[in-house]
């Protein structure tokens, strides 16, 4: 691909997109839940996972440039069928992922402002964000772009508000959960169960690649973004958790209204609390949606190019005449995560319980692709070696086998866990992991679908 500026994003651009795409305000309570250990966990995996991941996506996004992403580094890798399952997780997983956010968002939206809200009224808010959402990935690349800058700036408001706030509340009344070096040591204890969470809140740093026809200058800056991306992401994660664990014992840290009881104890109930409550309990919403914008702008994409080679169904290749936006898959997007929000308020019971179910469900369905992408990078290495390679990752065959590998066994202890968070003590809670699982199981089984009936046009095309 040619160096020349042929895009809207340049280095900014592609930062604030990777950081909005990459950093999420909502699993900050998932992880401090862990406790004190969850620091170190973190520090662990930037140095094991997310610079291999990082130099690893950079590589790949500079030497097979375009819209398609992950699909595209599949396909050449292991040939179509893989790539249709790999655009089918990567894609449906943002409409079965987008209920968990916006659950959150309508639990925060409540504690804030109507605590009496009822479940019915949060449904509606849900859906209306979901179309919201679609609408803004539809209209355009650049509402989107905007969208997506904003809510990163945002992002980093809330959580360094979040850390700077933890670290001046410890100052002034005393530490809420105890920082030693036993404590703060990785233990397989019960908060094993949230560990998956770091490994979900650090992917994503493939997606630029999506954007490909948007870059003014991939080879350069594609790298680029990704590392200083990652390593501002991985440091606010860091910032923000600690300020929570500062302010907040464990036992009090809850998965949907959390961020919200964080800043009460920051700030208190006075009038300059209230404020900060409010204002960056707002912030904290907006970046919700900015989340969700960036992960459909970037899937919907990839699986509009699979669609277009006729790998998903027709619909999805659908094109919009003007914009250019990928909208046959943002509207199933859009009509997937009504049904699940639906789905949550016909069954809804105790709210962190079934919100963490979604969410669990959803991430399995969002780690899958990259099952496959790790063992792509090796392979396109071994069997693609005199390729162009703007950006290489420095190393022998043989480090690129480990680097691919540790990424690879990161993915699968954290589907693992999503799936049984207590087998590290030995129990499986079926009445969770169930559900989860056949979840999980359903998915796949219409991904198989759709393979299947792909399989046949492309005979019927050929033939």
């Amino acid at each position: 691909m040619s160096n020349e500026a042929t895009g809207k994003m340049g280095l900014p651009s592609l930062t604030l997109f990777s950081v909005c795409a990459v950093l999420v305000v909502d699993g900050l309570t998932a992880s401090a839940s862990i406790g004190p250990s969850s620091i170190v966990w973190w520090l662990i995996t930037l140095v094991l996972f997310v610079i291999p991941y990082g130099l690893i996506s950079s590589e790949l996004g500079t030497t097979y440039p375009g819209d398609g992403g992950i699909y595209d580094w599949v396909k050449k890798a292991f040939g179509f069928k893989w790539a249709v399952r790999t655009t089918w997780f990567y894609w449906i997983n943002v409409g079965l992922w987008m209920p968990a956010v916006y659950i959150m968002f309508a639990g925060m939206f409540a504690e804030m402002f109507f605590p009496d809200l009822g479940l019915w009224w949060q449904i509606l808010i849900c859906i209306g964000l979901t179309w919201l959402t679609i609408w803004i990935c539809n209209i355009s690349v650049d509402a989107g772009v905007w969208v997506t800058n904003l809510g990163a700036l945002f992002k980093v408001i809330v959580i360094v508000v979040l850390g700077v706030g933890g670290f001046w509340y410890a100052s002034q009344n005393g530490v809420a959960n105890e920082f030693t070096l036993s404590s703060m040591m990785p233990s397989f204890d019960s908060g094993l169960g949230f560990l998956p969470v770091i490994i979900f809140n650090l992917m994503g740093f493939e997606l630029i690649a999506c954007m490909g026809s948007e870059i003014k200058n991939p080879r350069r800056d594609i790298p680029k973004s990704i590392l200083i991306s990652a390593a501002i992401v991985t440091g606010l994660y860091v910032f923000g958790t600690l300020g929570i664990l500062l302010a907040l014992p464990v036992e009090e840290i809850g998965l949907v209204a959390g961020i919200v009881s964080t800043l009460r104890t920051l700030f208190g109930d006075g009038a300059f609390g209230q404020f900060m409550v409010y204002g960056i309990g707002s912030l904290a919403l907006l970046t919700f949606i900015a989340n969700m914008t960036t992960w459909t702008m970037g899937a919907s994409r990839a699986a509009m190019e699979a669609a277009q080679a006729g790998e998903l169904p027709e619909f999805v290749a659908k094109e919009h005449p003007v914009h250019k936006t990928p909208v046959g898959a943002n509207m199933i997007t859009g009509m997937v995560s009504t049904v699940v929000i639906l789905l949550y308020g016909l069954t809804s019971g105790e709210s962190d319980e079934l919100f963490w179910s979604i969410f669990a469900f959803s991430s399995c369905i969002f780690l899958l692709p990259y099952l496959f992408m790790f063992p792509a990078f090796f392979k396109l290495r071994v069997s693609d070696p005199h390729r162009e390679r703007p950006y290489k990752v420095p190393g022998s065959i043989a480090v690129q086998a480990v680097l691919s590998t540790i990424c690879f066994l990161f993915i699968v202890q954290a589907v693992v866990l999503f799936v049984f968070p207590d087998i590290g003590n030995g129990n499986v809670d079926w009445n969770y992991s169930l559900p989860v699982a056949l979840g999980i199981a359903i998915t796949i089984g219409i991904g198989e679908w759709i393979l299947g009936t792909a399989a046949k046009r492309m005979q019927v095309a050929t033939a």
